[in-house]
């Protein structure tokens, strides 16, 4: 893998100071640049970084960064799942990256990969800046996904609960309530079960991650749903996924629904794979700097 330059930064998002990396291409001159999302509950230097790198190799500028309360960046409550909080964190990202002067502020993409998809997508049916999407694994549920993977409407309401509780615990002055974002022993936990990536220090558990999920975060993850949002997106999209991946039939939905141009692409793997395994990260970047690449021309 080649030595790929990179520059610690900082901007502000609604009153916080955020943490990143820029990753910065052999070329010179203005390049065109692309803000680059996880998985939630992820850091920067996760699968983020992963495909940053990838993208300065291919010759943009990207930028990884830490969304409000996780790593490196300000901000509480910690953990905090909020997809309308990283939507705001995705804009503040991109107006950095457009005043960045390495980057041609005509040409910004967004690469979001798992979750940050959905966030991602959200803010570019809203924001002109962003002319290029691609979309890596995508993880973009409905209410009807929602309760499918939750265990059903009794769950997916009993967690409602947990958060709204929790919620109103700390916004009455008591701390935060926190559950592992991972584990294979409690059920609890916001991902239950033997799930590597996150669980082995070679991949995942690295230690600027904490494996903690904050509670009040149930309410907004359970019913946020980018769905609707993709027929307002104009700017050129790939999805890339796999039917071994989480939640493959919200990619065909997503992309049904987008009325700009589109591609969704199949290709093969488990969601983890795409996260941090060569070949089929490989893959999966080198589509989305080609799709970047003509799409940002």
């Amino acid at each position: 893998m080649s030595t790929v330059p990179t520059d610690r930064v900082t901007f502000e998002s609604d009153g916080e100071t955020l943490v990143g990396t820029v990753y910065r291409p052999a070329q010179r001159g203005l390049r065109p640049g692309v803000v680059v999302t996880g998985s939630w509950t992820t850091v920067k230097e996760q699968m983020a970084a992963t495909y940053a790198r990838r993208m300065a190799e291919a010759g943009f500028v990207a930028l990884a960064f830490d969304f409000t309360g996780f790593g490196e960046s300000g901000g509480r409550p910690r953990q905090l799942e909020s997809p309308a909080r990283k939507i705001g964190d995705i804009h503040s990202a991109i107006g950095f990256l457009a005043r960045h002067p390495l980057v041609d502020p005509g040409r910004i993409g967004a690469l979001g990969i798992c979750a940050s998809s959905g966030y991602t997508a959200v803010n570019a049916a809203d924001d002109s800046r962003v002319r290029s999407l691609a979309l890596i694994a995508p993880w973009l549920h409905d209410a009807e996904l929602v309760q499918e993977i939750y265990g059903g409407a009794d769950e997916v309401r009993r967690k409602t609960e947990l958060g709204l509780a929790a919620l109103a615990a700390y916004e009455s002055g008591a701390a935060e309530r926190y559950v592992p974002a991972v584990s294979t022993t409690d059920p609890d936990a916001a991902m239950f079960g033997p799930f590597d990536y996150y669980l082995d220090e070679k991949r995942g558990a690295i230690p600027s991650w904490d494996n903690r999920f904050a509670v009040m975060s149930w309410p907004q993850w359970l019913t946020f749903d980018p769905h609707p949002a993709a027929a307002r997106i104009k700017a050129p999209t790939v999805l890339v996924h796999s039917r071994d991946g989480a939640i493959p039939h919200g990619a065909e939905r997503f992309h049904s629904a987008l009325t700009g141009p589109k591609r969704l692409i199949w290709t093969s793997g488990t969601q983890f794979d795409f996260y941090d395994q060569d070949a089929k990260v490989d893959e999966a970047a080198g589509i989305a700097a080609r799709h970047f690449a003509k799409t940002l021309a």
